[in-house]
């Protein structure tokens, strides 16, 4: 393929659902959440510089507080390869400002692949082989091609990418023109999506020659992308947050899909350890967990001479970090990131975030 294809790792997330172990400070990508000695940062970058070859050809956006922490955890990126957002801003201007930088630097031409830091993956090797897949039908296409995670399950957490017309095969693997997009659906339209088998969930990667996006953040998002185009990083004060999907994805005709199937989870809360670690256990324990008539429970404490003693306990996860602990009912932990909100919100409580 002529263009080259540029990993860009969005790295500035709160993980604030892994909270007490995610901190504002080691947010859940600077974590090892699988047993490894990587973080899932780290994991990222390792799965993406083969498509890269080098470091050279490797971007990483992140927030201003999160900079030394990137820098700590990826020694070998060159500085000039770290994008530090002087405010958080949502997706849309990450994507627009690294767009131009990619535009700038390696040419307009060039394909532009864009990969959450916190996302783990079990088949590397067919991970790559669906992005080369993917920057081919980009190229090919002249598309913003977005990778859909084939549903497992109908999950009312996911947003759903509908398959339109077919638009032929790359490397092997089926891509459509998307139909549309549907952000967290009632249980039975999940079901209903999930049965009919055109759906795929939104996993938030995206790759595109950079030119085309340009255009469309031109046609959709002007107020973003032109203060991005003349002042750079320097404009983000005066940028309103939106994400990607609502500048561009949702509006554009240039939305293609291509189904993926290599072992993904975004990791969103203290269930997705569950998933990956339960095996025929009781409970998922991480730490030394005692337990009494104790059963689908998730234990974690950062102290590795700390004990959790647990009794006649179902479906809760227990974590204990430092001078937090949080528990919670396994069906409840979307709500943690309301109540690290309500913590923020007391001075006292500060210095737990």
């Amino acid at each position: 393929m002529a263009q080259a294809v540029i990993p860009i790792i969005l790295a500035g997330g709160k993980g604030e659902r892994f909270w007490p172990v995610s901190r504002l400070k080691r947010p859940k990508q600077f974590l090892c959440l699988d047993g490894s000695s990587r973080s899932l940062l780290q994991s990222t970058a390792d799965r993406l510089l083969p498509l890269a070859g080098s470091w050279d050809a490797v971007l990483v956006i992140t927030a201003a507080h999160l900079a030394e922490g990137v820098r700590e955890q990826l020694p070998a990126l060159p500085a000039a390869n770290l994008l530090v957002e002087p405010q958080g801003r949502d997706t849309a201007p990450a994507v627009a400002w690294a767009t131009l930088e990619v535009a700038q630097r390696y040419g307009h031409d060039a394909i532009a692949s864009f990969f959450p830091a916190d996302h783990y993956i079990t088949d590397e090797a067919r991970f790559r082989q669906t992005i080369r897949a993917a920057a081919q039908l980009a190229a090919a296409q002249a598309a913003i091609a977005t990778l859909g995670i084939k549903p497992t399950y109908a999950s009312t957490g996911y947003g759903y990418i509908e398959q339109g017309d077919t638009v032929g095969e790359y490397e092997g693997l089926p891509a459509y023109r998307v139909s549309r997009f549907t952000e967290k659906p009632a249980r039975d339209v999940a079901e209903q999506f999930v049965a009919s088998g055109r759906y795929s969930w939104n996993s938030g990667m995206f790759i595109f020659p950079a030119e085309v996006m340009l255009q469309e953040l031109k046609a959709y998002a002007p107020e973003l992308i032109n203060p991005l185009m003349e002042k750079g990083a320097a404009a983000y004060a005066e940028l309103s947050k939106l994400s990607i999907d609502y500048a561009v994805m949702e509006k554009t005709q240039k939305a293609y899909v291509m189904p993926a199937d290599f072992g993904w989870d975004d990791l969103g809360d203290w269930n997705a350890i569950e998933r990956l670690m339960k095996g025929q256990a009781r409970n998922v324990d991480l730490c030394q967990h005692v337990e009494r008539d104790t059963s689908g429970c998730i234990v974690y404490a950062s102290d590795e001479e700390e004990v959790v003693v647990t009794i006649g306990l179902e479906d809760v996860v227990i974590v204990r970090d430092g001078k937090a602990t949080l528990v919670v009912k396994k069906d409840r932990t979307q709500e943690i990131k309301q109540a690290v909100k309500a913590i923020g919100a007391e001075e006292r409580f500060k210095h737990l975030l």
